[in-house]
């Protein structure tokens, strides 16, 4: 365990943490990709987000002393997170996705997905109008926060959020219920489509496990300590994928639409599917992550 030095009673300001941070993150060997990708944006995240401070106020805050048991408990997370390598979303309990904020904990994985920066813009221009959509889905959705995206994009569908994981349901709900949304999104405890049976959507969404077991076996100790259920799908990663190509077709209406992230799959997923006319959409990073079928062009 780590113990840090003495010198840790002689921070009192923002700023003294701030600096304490960063240099206790470079010295490590922690890994970034829950949110931030450096050492100063995770340290500004833990910090302001422990204090209860709005992120885009540090300037108006870095020279406020901390109280003592703000002290003691900065520490403490500091602390876990170089130790046992905690994702700073699980410390602070909350998680940031195209602007919304999300309830997180160890039961779900930190949100993070493609199909978020398609949402934006409502799936244009494949979908035209948002209000056309009347019914949609998130299947896999973990944290339910797709389902937060798909409720503020099509504002008159009424959306399921499915999972296996009743603990995964459980954040789900907090979620829901944080941004009012009881009326339009129900979470349901199903096995993929299991127990969706009669139920057709306009939409079907999906950011599903996706690791392949090689790369499972090298992940960084970060993702170790998410639900490993959430990210392993088989040997080539694509066995929850399999499941959606086969099944979605009987729970889409006319000219519905399956919306799908695969992550680093792409070429195994073309080589199991060589007939499929896949339409990649592109994203920031490119068009390699996330795929899109109409009802009529699945199998």
């Amino acid at each position: 365990m780590i113990k840090f030095p003495a010198i840790t009673e002689e921070l009192y300001t923002i700023r003294d943490w701030l600096r304490f941070a960063v240099s206790r993150f470079e010295e490590s060997s922690i890994f970034f990709g829950h949110g931030t990708d450096n050492a100063y944006d995770e340290a500004v995240w833990l910090i302001l987000s422990s204090l209860h401070l709005p992120h885009d106020t540090l300037d108006n805050f870095l020279d406020a002393r901390l109280l003592p048991p703000e002290r003691t408990r900065l520490k403490e997370l500091i602390r876990r997170r170089i130790t046992d390598r905690t994702p700073t979303a699980y410390l602070v309990n909350e998680a940031w996705l195209k602007g919304f904020k999300f309830y997180v904990d160890e039961r779900v994985i930190v949100p993070r997905s493609f199909i978020a920066e398609l949402l934006e813009d409502g799936l244009s221009p494949w979908i035209e109008y948002p209000e056309i959509v009347e019914s949609a889905a998130d299947i896999c959705t973990g944290s339910g926060c797709l389902g937060v995206l798909l409720a503020n994009a099509f504002p008159n569908a009424q959306i399921d959020v499915v999972d296996i994981s009743p603990d995964a349901l459980a954040v789900a709900n907090i979620n829901i219920h944080n941004y009012g949304l009881e009326d339009q999104i129900s979470a349901i405890e199903s096995d993929m489509f299991s127990n969706l049976q009669g139920k057709t959507y306009d939409l079907i969404i999906s950011n599903p496990p996706y690791v392949d077991a090689s790369s499972m076996e090298v992940l960084p100790q970060e993702y170790r300590n998410e639900p490993q259920i959430a990210l392993g799908s088989g040997i080539a990663g694509l066995d929850h994928t399999h499941t959606l190509l086969r099944e979605a077709k009987d729970h889409l209406n006319d000219n519905g639409l399956l919306v799908v992230e695969i992550g680093h799959n792409r070429e195994v997923l073309l080589e199991a599917y060589p007939q499929l006319p896949f339409t990649w959409l592109e994203v920031d990073s490119g068009n390699e992550f996330v795929f899109l079928l109409t009802k009529e062009q699945l199998p």
